[in-house]
This record gives structure tokens, C-alpha cells and sequence, in this order.
């Protein structure tokens, strides 16, 4: 995830945005009024946040719910990271845009946030979020990942949703700071403002999608210990400036702009003002603030708004706040100003961010949540936001194998020591962390204990102990091959109700916030049992509803081999270490070529812990890792041998008669890399070169056409 640089110098402040807009913060959603019947061919607004109910990610919030507490906050709007091209058609393990779209119209949103982030020589300065484009793989930039996103949103369908996007993070402030004469400079940042990609990259996006009636742009702008010093604030502004007015766009396709996108940085320090003096002594002298001209987010904001209007962006531009993990709560806060026996001790004994430094950027340990999602909370401020969503790593602790580009930055390494963009000081990073943008309990888990304000339990739920009323009427309204639509009567509680869980035999799958939901990804011609639990805005939860029935429909054909199987073997003898490593092949068979879009494998194992989240990795694949999509799924209740499978499938390709898929070297982990038992895993096996694997399933459009399910 997005790194953060310091660098450092002098002085300025500015006048601020005056025209205040009425507060509308809500605990679970944005302010809400009615919704409008279609933002196509009106005026843009100017703010999306007003009157909206922004959008909550099912992928997240099932996560967050998972984790114990997590219902308190697993209904709050998040933004969806489209981080490499796969995520745009969607990946083993996340929805691609259609269907997220596709799913803010079902839960009643008229708000859906996007982070746009695949630009080549993609962050440029960490190479935890390295991406998966070369610095000169603009045209592919542009024809496959930005025309592609434009032509989904152009859809008269979603012409009623309002599109945020979040340009970019971390681009263009590293042409500010680290290509060239820094001490954070790096060789692949100045051959990024060599060759001009980033700019000319952030103005197409900004172009493609400025030109849209419903999409909203805003550019990602650092943090204030990044850009907050007078020698890299103006030229911060002007280097956006520039960018805007590139490749055909102009400052009117920029909204606003979003600052601590995925940082740490407190919204407000309200112990330690950078006008404070200590006997004498500005506290900018201290090692802390290192005479930048802002301590926290509000203020940098608002300087830079200043700064912005000044090289030629609208006087009415509006600025979001990533609170997602910024709250620092917990017994480490201060409750006032520290000593003043001298600057630092005042610094540091009242400052909010209890970072050991202000460029500390991956999985910081002692952080917690920040403010929920508000509309327009502060002057010249559109929203707080959680544009990085809580629970999601920012990078490994240490390397791994992966096909997403992402590499290993010792910023993520707890007993790294540091460099000269973070004073050569300890990372503060929390241990056992997985991949940048992959599941991290531990993480979430602190982020909850930490959260500020508080949440219900640790001084913020108000005393309130009543759950919401059980949800009633609950009916199945249709059903497809592989998806059944519910819908229920509202709860109603002494505070109110903010969602809605939705069970699948017994297992959660997803979250609504009005009275219906449809889950798909279900198997053809199969009979699901459904329940759903309303909740309040402090985790209260409701007993489950009557529990109803859902048959899907028999899948629709043409594409059914029943000549295709499964081959096995084992790659890693051990049966006690922290991965399951199973190598397989598809064989054809049969007597037609089959599709391997409509195929997918199961490896069924159990996972000793129901708790535990889980990684999965294609490390070779003849196929190429590209199409191949690996996700791990529950068996509830667990069976012998399987409380969970390893599903593997193909993004598209054909497997022609007689043929086989070549070799699938395939890896899994747990989140918290803890050890397996798998010696009594219903489909490991001991052989160590490929045979026919009668416990390895397969399926075709999802009916079983291989090998018996434990």
C-alpha cells in the first residue's frame, strides 16, 4: 500500500475555505436524504458526500464481521481498490467493478468510492505496492485498465450512482519529493519524472473519467508529514496543476483532492499547535515537527486547499480525510499537553500520532481507528473517509512469492532500522504481516482495540445494550443458477438500526443496510437455508430471523465435460509446517473442448483454527499465474477431513480435447502464518509425481463432474 515520504524545510499557512456545509454524520452510513433518480445530465454537485448512502463492500465487511467485534464497524462505507487489471473482472477472492456496482444498486446507495491505482512504475519509492506495470506500459495503462473502468461506469445503468475516485495515491507526490536531489530519492522515481508516465497517466484518468456526469474526481495528495514543508507544498501544488492539464484534461475534471490516503497521520492534534512556544522555543524546532508548518491532516488540508486555488483549481475545491486508521486511542493517548521542560518533551508527550516517526507508513503497531465516515465535518472539508480499509496490510514483513508485482520494502520489517526518509529510526511495523492489500487479523483486531473514537465497550457505546427487534417476513423473491435475491421486514431498535447480516447455512456472507440482499456465486440446482440479524450503530445484534429455503436453478448448460478430472501431487511432504502446497493439473478427457471459464477445482482441508483467515498464492502456472484465480472457501458445517477448500479457476482459456492444463504449483498460508495439520486433509495425498486425484473435485458451471466431495 502507499508509502510516505518526509522531507523537510520551512514556513506557510493561508486563508481557509469559508463556506461551511451542514454536518451529516451518521455512525454506519453518510448522510442520507432522498436519493436522485439519475445524476445524467445534471449539473455536477459540489459535494458528492451531501445527501448520499455511500456504499459498503460486501468483501470487506464480511471480513470485518468475521473478526470478534468487527459487526461494530463492518457496516461502514469503504473504497474499493482496483489495484491491477484483474480487479476490474473481478478476482478469486473480490468482486470486479460491474458486480460492485451492480451491488450498491441492491443495498439502495447512490455512492460508490473507487481508488484508481495501476499506474506504470507504479510507487515509484516502496516496493511493497509496487505494481504490475512496467514505467513505460502507459498505452497499456490507458487502453487496459483506464478505458476498460470508463466504459463500465459510462453504463446508463449506474447513471443513478455517484462515482468517486480516488487518483493515484502516492504518484505524483514522489515526483515532489523523491526523484531526484533528496535524501528519499530513488533511481525509479526520477525515470518516472523522466519520462512524464505518471503525469500523463493521472490526466488521462482524470480526462476518461471527468468526462463522465456521475464520476467525481479526487487527486491524492500525501499527508502533511510528506508535502506539509514550504519547499515541497507549492511545488506540490503546482506539480498537481500540471498533471490536471495533462493529456487532455483540465483543473474542471478535478473535484477535490484526499490527503493521508492510507496513513497514519492524526486529523487533529488538539494538545500540540505548531504556534506553541516552550520558554521561548517554537515547538517547530522539535525532532517531531522539524519546523514543518502543520501537525496534522485538518490544518494541511486547508493549507493546501489554499495553495491549490492559488495555481488556478476552483475557489470551491473540497478536500477528504482517510480516517480509516488514524484515531490512536487506547491507554498510549494523551489526555493533554506534555511537559514543557522542552520542546520535545511537550511534542512528545501530547502529540495524538504516537509514531516513533511521521514517515513510518506500513501496519504502524498501537494504531487505531479514527473518525467514522462524515459528510462535510469540517470547513472546506468534504468528508472524512476510509479510503484504505481497516484489516487490509500495507505490505509484508517479509518477502513473498506472489504474482501481483508487489516486492518486499523493509519499511514493513519490524526489526528493520530504518533509512534517511524516516530518520534512520526502528519502522514501528506490526510483525507477521501478509501482502499489501491482503486480510491482516492481527492488524484489524488493534485497529478496533485502538479505535478513537471509541467504539461500544470501550467507552464510546453510550451504555446501550438493546438489540434491534429480529427481522421479519423474510422471503426468497427470485433465484437464478447461481444466485438467490431475499427480502425481509425492518427491524426496529431504541437507538436505530444500521444493517443488516445476512447467513447462509449458518455462515455470514454478507451485510445489507436496507431490506434486501442477493447472493450469488452459488452452485446450480443446489438448496441453500437463509437467516438474517439486524444491528445497531454500538454491535447490538438481533436473533436470527425464520430461517427460509432457496433452490437455485439448474445451470443453463453448454459448457458441461464430464470427461475433464483431476491430477494431484505433492509438493512439500512436511504435514506440520505453515503452508499447504498442492501441484495439479486439469485433463480433458472428454469428448469436446471445454471452457475453462465455467471450471473450477476444490482441494478440501482443514484449517485447525475458525478463526483464521487465509492467503492464497499461484506461484507457476504453464497457464500463466494471470488466469488462474485462487480463493479459499468455508464448509459449514465442517465435514470430514474439509472445514474449508482451496477453489482454483481459470479467467478464460480452452482446454482442447485430450489436452491437459500443464502444471498448477499452487501455495496457501494462513493470515497469521500459523502451522497446518494436515495429515488428516480430506484430499492430500503422498505422492510426489501427478495421478488421477478422486478427492480433488471439479466442476463445470458449478455442478460436480469429478471426484467426491468429503
Amino acid at each position: 500500500m502507499p508509502s510516505r515520504r518526509p522531507d523537510s524545510t520551512s514556513r506557510r499557512g493561508g486563508p481557509k475555505r469559508t463556506a461551511a456545509l451542514a454536518v451529516g454524520a451518521l455512525v454506519g452510513a453518510l448522510s442520507v436524504t432522498a436519493l436522485p433518480a439519475t445524476a445524467s445530465g445534471a449539473a455536477k454537485l459540489d459535494n458528492p458526500y451531501v445527501g448520499a448512502k455511500a456504499y459498503v463492500n460486501p468483501d470487506w465487511s464480511a471480513r470485518a464481521a468475521a473478526e470478534p467485534g468487527g459487526s461494530a464497524v463492518s457496516n461502514q462505507p469503504t473504497f474499493v481498490w482496483l489495484d491491477r487489471m484483474a480487479a476490474i473482472q473481478g478476482t478469486a477472492d473480490a468482486r470486479g467493478l460491474k458486480a460492485h456496482l451492480d451491488a450498491a444498486k441492491a443495498q439502495g446507495a447512490n455512492l460508490v468510492q473507487l481508488v484508481i491505482y495501476d499506474l506504470p512504475g507504479r510507487d515509484c519509492a516502496a516496493l511493497a505496492s509496487n505494481g504490475e506495470l512496467g514505467p513505460d506500459d502507459l498505452a497499456t495503462y490507458q487502453s487496459g485498465y483506464i478505458d476498460p473502468i470508463a466504459a463500465i461506469l459510462a453504463d446508463p445503468a449506474y447513471a443513478s450512482l455517484r462515482i468517486v475516485n480516488l487518483i493515484e495515491p502516492d504518484s505524483l507526490p514522489n515526483l515532489v519529493t523523491n526523484a531526484g536531489g533528496t535524501a528519499g530519492s530513488t533511481p525509479q522515481c526520477a525515470t518516472m519524472k523522466a519520462n512524464g508516465n505518471y503525469e500523463k497517466g493521472v490526466g488521462y484518468a482524470l480526462h476518461k473519467l471527468g468526462a463522465l456526469p456521475n464520476a467525481y474526481n479526487y487527486i491524492d495528495a500525501g499527508h502533511h508529514g510528506w508535502l506539509g514543508w514550504d519547499s515541497n507544498l507549492t511545488p506540490a501544488a503546482q506539480e498537481f496543476k500540471k498533471a490536471a492539464t495533462t493529456g487532455g484534461a483540465t483543473v474542471n475534471d478535478v473535484t477535490g483532492f484526499i490527503v493521508n490516503t492510507a496513513n497514519y497521520s492524526a486529523t487533529k492534534e488538539p494538545y500540540v499547535k505548531v504556534t506553541d512556544t516552550v520558554n521561548g522555543q517554537t515547538v517547530r524546532q522539535s525532532k517531531w515537527i522539524d519546523w514543518n508548518q502543520y501537525d496534522d491532516e485538518s490544518s494541511y488540508a486547508q493549507g493546501l486547499r489554499t495553495a491549490l486555488v492559488a495555481q488556478g483549481f476552483d475557489a470551491g475545491i473540497g478536500m477528504l480525510v482517510d480516517t480509516s486508521r488514524n484515531g490512536w486511542g487506547g491507554s498510549a493517548r494523551p489526555t493533554g499537553p506534555g511537559p514543557t521542560t522542552s520542546v520535545d518533551a511537550y511534542v512528545d508527550g501530547g502529540r495524538i500520532d504516537r509514531r516513533i516517526h511521521a514517515g513510518n507508513w506500513c501496519n504502524q503497531s498501537g494504531a487505531g481507528l479514527g473518525e467514522r465516515p462524515a459528510t462535510a465535518p469540517d470547513t472546506g472539508i468534504d468528508a472524512y473517509v476510509w479510503a484504505k480499509p481497516p484489516g487490509e496490510s500495507d505490505g509484508a514483513s517479509q518477502a513473498v512469492d506472489n504474482d501481483e508485482g508487489k516486492g518486499f520494502d523493509r519499511m514493513c520489517d519490524p526489526t528493520y532500522t530504518g533509512n534517511a526518509r524516516n530518520g534512520n529510526n526502528l519502522t514501528g511495523a506490526l510483525p507477521n504481516s501478509p501482502l499489501a492489500g491482503h486480510w491482516f487479523s492481527a492488524q484489524f483486531r488493534q485497529l478496533l482495540a485502538n479505535a478513537n473514537p471509541p467504539l461500544s465497550g470501550s467507552g464510546g457505546g453510550g451504555g446501550d445494550t438493546q438489540a434491534p427487534t429480529v427481522p421479519g417476513g423474510l422471503t426468497v423473491g427470485s433465484t437464478t443458477s447461481s444466485s438467490a435475491t431475499l427480502s425481509w421486514s425492518a427491524s426496529t431498535d431504541n437507538t436505530a438500526v444500521t444493517g443488516y447480516d445476512v447467513y447462509r447455512n449458518g455462515t455470514k456472507v454478507g451485510t445489507a443496510t436496507s431490506t434486501s440482499y442477493t447472493d450469488s456465486g452459488l452452485a446450480a440446482s443446489t438448496t441453500y437455508t437463509y437467516t438474517v440479524r439486524a444491528k445497531d450503530a454500538t454491535g447490538n445484534v438481533s436473533a436470527a430471523s425464520t430461517a427460509v429455503s432457496a433452490t437455485t436453478k439448474a445451470s443453463g448448460g453448454g459448457g458441461g465435460t464430464p470427461g475433464l478430472k483431476a491430477q494431484y501431487k505433492n509438493n512439500d511432504s512436511a504435514t506440520g509446517d505453515n503452508g499447504i502446497r498442492p501441484g495439479l493439473k486439469l485433463v480433458n478427457g472428454g469428448s469436446a473442448a471445454a471452457d475453462l471459464s465455467k471450471v473450477t477445482i476444490r482441494y478440501w482441508f482443514t484449517g485447525e483454527s475458525s478463526s483464521a483467515g487465509y492467503q492464497t498464492f499461484c506461484d507457476w502456472a504453464q497457464l500463466g499465474c494471470s488466469t488462474v484465480k485462487t480463493s479459499v472457501g468455508t464448509v459449514s458445517p465442517g465435514r470430514t477431513g474439509a472445514d474449508h477448500y482451496l477453489e482454483v479457476g481459470f479467467t478464460s482459456g480452452s482446454l482442447a480435447v485430450g489436452a491437459d492444463s500443464g502444471e498448477l504449483q499452487l501455495r496457501m498460508a494462513k493470515s497469521d502464518w500459523s502451522n497446518f495439520d494436515e495429515s488428516d486433509d480430506y484430499s492430500r495425498g503422498a505422492n510426489s509425481s501427478y495421478a488421477d486425484a478422486p478427492k480433488v473435485t471439479v466442476y463445470v458451471a458449478g455442478t460436480l463432474v469429478w471426484g467426491t466431495e468429503p
